[in-house]
């Protein structure tokens, strides 16, 4: 059987099974935002620096859940918007591909994008493995991070939604904020970006962004996650937490984290 292989496992996370569990017990260990997301915003960098602010975002879904992820990150490397319908490797095992929901979308399927070392969506799916062990996955790589890119992949998903009739769905957008910058501008920064999403005002958020000259990776994935909830029945985006490397390193110039619930 083919499958998407890990990638970047010992780097951005431990490629060692015990030792990943370990981790990622810890991480989630007190973390309980009393809350139950349609949709979640988490960092993609390396699980020392983001790992506790990821685990605050997926626990804001509860751990029973036992559906369908969409999972949506940015190519780093420019390929199109994309979607994988491959079961996807971990350390701890083997996350299956929802690919009956995901030949509904209205999306190229291209593997071999995928399976370059793409650490958006890689990074994602060991959270998922570890909280929801039951759930499933659609992996969607995104290319054109536009306004119009975010507002046009929202409603594919929207119109897979509404063609399935499922309700069993979540949707992740992986995404860092300001990268290498001096801790106290990412702060103003990202906070004044996240803060325009407060009513999942994509158009706002973008102005924001790009205003700012904000170097987030992944504010289209975010966009069209919002986009997408909104459907579902979403008001409002809050944040759960906001962090930056220098937390953890001490360096002057950092990356800026958040974890974001989308209610």
């Amino acid at each position: 059987m083919k499958t998407r292989r890990c990638a970047v496992a010992g780097m951005f996370y431990p490629r060692d099974p015990h030792h990943l569990e370990q981790l990622l017990e810890t991480f989630f260990k007190n973390k309980n935002p009393g809350i139950e997301a349609l949709g979640v915003v988490s960092p993609h960098a390396g699980y020392p620096y983001s790992g506790e602010v990821s685990a605050l975002a997926y626990s804001a879904i509860p751990a029973s859940f036992s559906g369908t992820f969409i999972v949506i990150g940015p190519s780093h490397r420019g390929y199109r918007t994309c979607i994988s319908c491959l079961p996807w490797e971990t350390p701890l095992g083997m996350v299956d591909n929802d690919a009956e929901f995901g030949k509904i979308l209205d999306l190229a399927v291209d593997e071999s994008s995928h399976q370059e070392q793409e650490n958006s969506l890689e990074v994602q799916i060991p959270f998922i493995k570890y909280r929801f062990p039951r759930a499933r996955i659609v992996p969607i790589l995104m290319g054109d991070q536009s306004l119009e890119g975010a507002v046009a992949l929202g409603d594919v998903i929207i119109d897979g939604i509404r063609e399935s009739g499922r309700s069993d769905i979540r949707i992740v957008a992986s995404s860092d904020f300001s990268h290498y910058v001096p801790d106290a501008v990412a702060r103003e920064h990202d906070l004044y970006a996240i803060s325009g999403l407060e009513h999942l005002d994509i158009t706002e958020f973008y102005k924001r962004i790009m205003g700012k000259r904000i170097s987030a990776c992944g504010y289209g994935p975010i966009a069209a996650m919002c986009s997408a909830c909104r459907y579902l029945g979403a008001r409002e985006a809050r944040l759960l937490r906001y962090a930056t490397s220098g937390d953890v390193t001490g360096d002057p110039d950092v990356v800026g984290y958040a974890a974001i619930a989308v209610i």
